[in-house]
């Protein structure tokens, strides 16, 4: 099932999201909904958040990324009560966009390594390495279950430019192809 997709100002992006655990009802349904409305939004990942669950799992498939990052083929993840366990020292600059922020693409600067640990859909523990546009996705993603949105990184100057966009998204004044939700 298509679900709607919260939108920039919506107070349920802003709470930090808490832990479940295996008996979480209907969390396969909940997993299967979640990559269904992904693919159908065009994104690469989707916190629960961004459907109107403060809770810690998030989906992605980063295979989009995989022409111009080949080790982006086939990293599709389910990934519950993640923790980002290392940053590294080196950053990098990204153009990101987000389903919660539509129509809106700025560059945000992001650890190029980290290392995570989450429970997979089988509730294994897994921790992974990664780098370059997997560890910038990973990394928007879980700001997501912080309570934060990937604009509220990006230079103040240019947000200070978006200011009217952002407040148009927030009344629901934007286009999408897309169900998405208001407040």
């Amino acid at each position: 099932m298509i679900l709607p997709i919260l939108l920039y100002g919506n107070p349920i992006l802003r709470k930090k999201s808490e832990d479940i655990d295996k008996n979480y009802p209907d969390l396969k349904q909940l997993i299967d909904n979640m990559f269904e409305t992904m693919y159908h939004s065009s994104g690469v990942g989707l916190a629960a958040p961004q459907i109107g669950l403060n809770i810690n799992l998030l989906v992605l498939d980063a295979t989009p990324f995989a022409e111009d990052d080949p080790i982006c083929k086939g990293f599709k993840r389910v990934m519950i009560n993640p923790q980002v366990t290392f940053e590294g020292t080196k950053k990098i600059v990204f153009e990101e966009g987000c389903l919660s922020v539509p129509n809106i693409h700025e560059e945000v600067t992001r650890y190029n390594d980290i290392s995570v640990t989450y429970f997979n859909e089988n509730f294994e523990e897994v921790t992974e390495k990664l780098s370059g546009n997997r560890a910038v996705i990973v990394q928007h993603e879980f700001d997501h279950l912080q309570g934060i949105v990937f604009c509220d990184k990006i230079n103040p100057i240019r947000k200070h430019f978006l200011k009217n966009r952002l407040s148009d998204i927030s009344k629901g004044k934007v286009k999408t192809s897309y169900r998405v939700k208001v407040n």
